[in-house]
């Protein structure tokens, strides 16, 4: 397989992640970061800690900004720091690569576009239990590691295969984006509320996650994707009960959170359809008053 000359802008827990598994495969790999982690990473390298792959390391580069060409930029920061996080890749110097975001939402498409004309910015999302416990240093807890990508980046699913991810390209872009936002945000919006996790979600308002799902999925269909609330539930079922997300870990931090990228998201789709989603309102509504955002 050819190697491809890969940018990571954000190596937290998911680019960490990829870009360590990448480097392994001898894919030339640049971390964009800030001082102290791009330094790290270029001292190094990039240390993974995982149940499902082992201990390992792999060389990376590590930079504060991109300066050279590359094949491909994952954009991997959370949707509070993107906006910032962009002005580590200057529009002039990414040119036509493959710019992949694997964020949680929707509405960092439209800004990817926008930021990048020349770049082709090609949908993608991650289901993974991933942090950054260090500079470099990822911590991956359990098996699941799976990437949906649309098309155009049939390259990089390759690769990502080799790597060692599960890894599936589907044919619309709607679909990749929400069909982990059909289970994230009721979860995250949740689990927040509760400051609890799913298990106690389920168990306390067993009946506000099935209007979250169902609400989710009718927004996700008028946006051109098929969703199914109903093997959404199926699914939810079957997570561990001591699940918690981000979204959850960060307000009881006290830092900003993913509200309106999630949340807020679903609602000004919603809008935008003319779908009534009267729980998600409340719900987001409610956070809005007590979280960060």
């Amino acid at each position: 397989m050819e190697s491809l000359r890969i940018a990571v802008l954000g190596p937290g827990g998911v680019g960490g992640l990829i870009g360590m598994l990448l480097a392994r495969q001898g894919h030339p790999v640049t971390c964009l970061a800030r001082p102290e982690t791009a330094a790290a990473v270029e001292r190094h390298g990039l240390r993974l800690v995982s149940d499902r792959y082992g201990e390992l390391t792999a060389p990376a580069h590590g930079a504060e900004r991109l300066s050279e060409p590359v094949d491909v930029c994952l954009v991997t920061p959370k949707a509070t720091q993107l906006e910032p996080a962009l002005d580590r890749v200057p529009p002039e110097v990414l040119g036509a690569a493959l710019v992949v975001p694997l964020l949680n939402g929707l509405e960092h498409m439209a800004l990817l576009r926008e930021r990048y004309p020349d770049a082709r910015v090609v949908a993608g999302a991650i289901r993974v239990v991933a942090s950054r416990t260090a500079p470099g240093v990822v911590r991956h807890e359990g098996t699941l590691a799976a990437v949906q990508l649309a098309p155009g980046a049939e390259a990089l699913a390759d690769a990502l295969t080799a790597a060692g991810l599960d890894v599936t390209v589907r044919p619309d872009e709607a679909g990749v984006l929400w069909d982990k936002l059909c289970f994230l945000a009721p979860v995250a919006l949740l689990t927040t509320t509760l400051d609890a996790p799913l298990g106690v979600v389920r168990e306390r308002r067993g009946e506000d996650l099935r209007a979250l799902v169902e609400e989710v999925a009718a927004v996700a269909r008028a946006d051109g994707a098929r969703a199914d609330a109903a093997a959404t539930m199926a699914f939810m079922a079957t997570v561990p009960a001591g699940m918690t997300s981000s979204m959850q870990r960060d307000a009881a931090a006290g830092t900003v959170t993913e509200l309106e990228a999630i949340g807020g998201a679903v609602l000004r789709a919603a809008e935008r359809h003319g779908v009534d989603v009267p729980v998600t309102r409340r719900i987001v509504g409610d956070l809005r008053t007590r979280v960060r955002s």
